[in-house]
């Protein structure tokens, strides 16, 4: 039986494939590959699907530089702190190290995934010079989070809502990831940073070409975090069309739950109150010591799956200077040993699904 994959843009790009291929003899015949009129017009474009003035958003080479950026227009940097999850990619924590700040964890609700807030709280200081929210799996984190500044990592939420507005559009500077695994993925890399600001913005646009504004001076240093036009048009042509992939991916999700709300042993993925997911990843929770078990199992039926993630950053061994141990934070332990993701994505269809559900009860029923 043909397998069943974790995530396949190919049902996505095969009716944009007339599209894609014009875009991608524009930028070829414009002789223009890095920054120029295809960045700005994606910027403008996205800007107005963000609901957020046009001058706000500001396109860069990934969503780890994003971060980057981010944190360097907000001046931090060493001798600063940063409080984030340690339940997330590792791209989160290394921004802040990459600016020669210290990440500093708070544990996540272990309901939602996402930072909780009373752990926030305990987890400032008077050095503490902003905090990271992670739109964990495309649900909307808590966004109040105190009188820091908040750069929220939106990484895996574009599409996404809380309290009626776009994730990534609420706290001082919003990061994107145009990953091609994202629900608006580029051919390669590619990300953004929206910012509350048109100063804040201004300087992200100036710290993504070397600190340049005009190319006269270098008013700082920045980096190379530019975005590439091919890039940038194939995501013009793919931004059309993800309002409807960010419904079917909740169609995919309620179904899901629905197929999977009478099983034991098993725990669905919990959307906060006023939140509207993007549904990145669909992931369940899996009791008793039987996560790897389901995976050998799903492996074996040739369904797509993966953990995310299975180490905490605390306990990862690029982050063992920071003196953290096992037990600190119980909550995200526990949740690296117990979730495991499912096929979930435009195209996958109902006929691939029923297999994917069939397979996880066929799991519990043994």
């Amino acid at each position: 039986m043909v397998p069943v994959p974790l995530f396949s843009p190919r049902e996505s790009h095969a009716p944009l494939e007339s599209e894609l291929t014009s875009a991608f003899c524009r930028v070829l015949q414009s002789g223009r590959f890095v920054l120029g009129e295809e960045v700005a017009a994606f910027e403008r474009e996205l800007a107005a699907w963000l609901e957020v003035d046009a001058d706000r958003v500001v396109g860069v080479s990934s969503g780890s530089d994003a971060l980057v950026a981010a944190l360097l227009a907000l001046d931090v940097g060493p001798g600063a702190e940063v409080v984030t999850t340690p339940f997330t990619f590792v791209a989160t924590a290394e921004a802040i190290a990459r600016v020669g700040a210290r990440p500093v964890f708070a544990d996540i609700d272990p309901r939602t995934l996402n930072l909780d807030r009373t752990a926030v709280a305990a987890a400032v200081t008077s050095r503490t010079r902003a905090v990271i929210p992670v739109h964990l799996f495309g649900h909307p984190a808590p966004l109040d989070l105190g009188e820091l500044p908040v750069i929220e990592d939106a990484a895996q939420a574009i599409g996404a809502r809380t309290g009626g507005r776009p994730v990534g559009t609420i706290g001082e500077l919003g990061c994107f990831s145009f990953f091609p695994t994202k629900p608006l993925g580029a051919l390669g890399d590619g990300g953004a940073v929206v910012a509350r600001r048109g100063d804040l913005a201004d300087r992200v646009r100036r710290l993504r070409q070397h600190g340049s504004a005009d190319r006269r001076a270098h008013l700082e240093l920045g980096g190379n975090w530019r975005l590439d036009a091919l890039q940038a048009a194939v995501l013009r042509t793919k931004l059309p069309h993800l309002t409807g992939w960010v419904a079917e991916r909740r169609s995919l999700a309620a179904a899901y739950s629905h197929a999977f709300a009478a099983i034991d042993g098993v725990a669905l993925p919990a959307t906060g109150a006023d939140s509207e997911p993007a549904w990145a990843h669909y992931v369940l929770r899996v009791h008793d010591g039987k996560r790897d078990e389901l995976a050998r199992h799903l492996d074996a039926g040739g369904i797509g799956n993966a953990v995310y993630y299975r180490r905490p950053l605390h306990l990862e061994p690029a982050f063992a200077h920071l003196g953290y141990a096992r037990g600190a934070f119980p909550h995200a332990e526990r949740a690296a040993d117990e979730l495991i993701a499912i096929p979930l994505f435009p195209g996958l269809g109902a006929d691939r699904q029923a297999r994917v559900v069939e397979a996880v009860r066929a799991f519990f029923r043994g």
